[in-house]
């Protein structure tokens, strides 16, 4: 899985002329699903997301995480983020999960996330969206679950 994690003071995203998810300070979340993606990347991603440490404490360093600080989180899927843009112009998304499996995996991850205690709003999942944020910072993170397990050189 992967993630892309925008610090905001506000975020929301819109279907059809209609908010269907919005929150104040936290983190959005767009966030992708490999083949071979499995509810435990879903929840190694999601526990990462809850603990990282990249709100200011009170000296202004980094050192308070979404939990910490009583932040939200907006997950919106992106599948675009397995894009393959080695060969041609036009992107192949063949490394994205289908929706079939794709769309639980969400859930799980967002579920999980619920679990820490987190208000979690979201998009709706397969649907074209418009997302509207304010950067907070400007804070925007990768995480990839696949580096999760690679050691740190």
């Amino acid at each position: 899985m992967r993630a892309v994690l925008q610090r905001v003071s506000q975020a929301s995203v819109t279907v059809e002329g209609q908010v269907v998810g919005a929150i104040n300070a936290g983190l959005l979340v767009l966030l992708g699903v490999g083949q071979g993606d499995s509810h435990v990347e879903a929840h190694l991603l999601a526990e990462k997301t809850a603990h990282l440490r990249i709100f200011a404490d009170a000296e202004g360093r980094f050192n308070r995480s979404l939990l910490d600080v009583g932040g939200a989180a907006l997950v919106v899927s992106q599948f675009t983020l397995y894009a393959d843009t080695r060969k041609g112009r036009r992107p192949s998304f063949i490394d994205a999960a289908l929706p079939d499996v794709a769309a639980p995996l969400v859930q799980s991850y967002a579920d999980r996330l619920r679990s820490f205690g987190i208000e979690v709003a979201h998009g709706v999942f397969g649907a074209s969206m418009q997302v509207a944020l304010i950067n907070d910072g400007p804070v925007t993170i990768t995480l990839d679950s696949a580096t999760f397990r690679q050691p740190r050189n």
